[in-house]
């Protein structure tokens, strides 16, 4: 399977690690990877945009992933139009080429939500191709983190999704203030969703207590450090991983022997970057018994919202400490 590499160093990045990367968008295959999330009318052009919702009555509205996609629909409901730039598993976003397409639903957007931490950048040029009026959430910045920020997959901490939230809500009453108690009323029960996921993180960390893990990438790093979890993984090989660099022979027999020695309990596998060093980590824990469980970098489809695709995570680990069992896909 091919997968996405992410990092805010990857673009520096075109040695021999990096002719593992897989997926490069082409420029015609990049409008199908725009996947509207919530019925509505087109936006119109760049010089539109500005008052598009006061005549239309619904916010055009783009997800540079379509986590925060997903997330702008549950917000803005039957007042949004919302896209998602990135959907396709296969495609890294470093290496993303725009299309026309692609290009024309984010220079009509209103509102457009991005993780930044470099691991968006792509959208920056595509949104300083136009001087659209639009208004853009980076979540990078609502969690105040540097532009250095060494892992960028933001929507795995608990803060995160929250924040872009009453981002969005705030953004949306701006635009249709008369619809501004909706969006509140979306907000409450959005936040109110995300209980489930908080209980079920408060009742793994009492349950086991600091449970070791590995991992091959910083994809759901943050998951585990909210779940109580201890990733013995180095970083310093999770970056590689993550940043198409081949990790130092030491790192690689560190990582095996967590393995191999039953040091952790699960090991967290990228389901959406599969190459031989990591598959042949992935056959290793499968052969010694340490359950796998996958984790994704955009958002599984269909039949997930971000509350279950969370939720659904932390069930997979939990089973994986309790039961020794994998969810090699979720």
């Amino acid at each position: 399977m091919n997968g996405s590499r992410t990092g805010r160093s990857l673009r520096a990045m075109r040695g021999p690690g990096r002719a593992r990367l897989r997926g490069r968008l082409s420029a015609a295959g990049a409008a199908l990877v725009l996947a509207l999330l919530a019925g509505g009318c087109s936006a119109g052009s760049p010089r539109a945009a500005a008052g598009g919702a006061a005549r239309s009555g619904v916010v055009s509205a783009v997800g540079a992933e379509n986590q925060y996609a997903n997330v702008l629909s549950q917000i803005g409901g039957r007042y949004v139009r919302a896209a998602a730039i990135l959907s396709n598993p296969n495609t890294d976003p470093h290496t993303f080429e725009s299309s026309p397409a692609v290009a024309e639903e984010v220079s009509s957007a209103e509102i457009i939500v991005q993780n930044g931490a470099g691991y968006d950048g792509f959208m920056n040029k595509i949104e300083s191709a136009s001087s659209s009026g639009r208004r853009i959430i980076v979540v990078q910045r609502l969690l105040g983190l540097p532009d250095d920020t060494p892992n960028p997959h933001l929507w795995y901490d608990p803060r995160a999704m929250p924040a872009a939230a009453r981002a969005m809500a705030d953004d949306l009453s701006a635009l249709l203030p008369g619809h501004a108690a909706y969006f509140r009323a979306n907000l409450a029960a959005f936040d109110a969703s995300l209980q489930p996921w908080d209980q079920a993180m408060a009742a793994f960390r009492a349950d086991h207590p600091a449970v070791a893990a590995a991992t091959t990438e910083p994809v759901a790093d943050y998951l585990l450090q909210a779940m109580g979890m201890d990733n013995l993984t180095p970083f310093r090989f999770q970056a590689d991983i993550m940043n198409g660099v081949d990790p130092s022979p030491q790192d690689v027999s560190l990582e095996n022997d967590l393995l191999r020695g039953h040091q952790v309990k699960v090991f967290c596998y990228n389901q959406q970057v599969v190459d031989a060093l990591t598959s042949s980590m992935r056959a290793t824990a499968v052969r010694d018994g340490v359950p796998v469980v996958a984790v994704y970098e955009t958002m599984p489809t269909p039949g997930y919202t971000y509350q279950s695709w969370m939720l659904a995570e932390v069930a997979a680990i939990r089973k994986a400490v309790s039961d020794h069992t994998s969810t090699e896909h979720l």
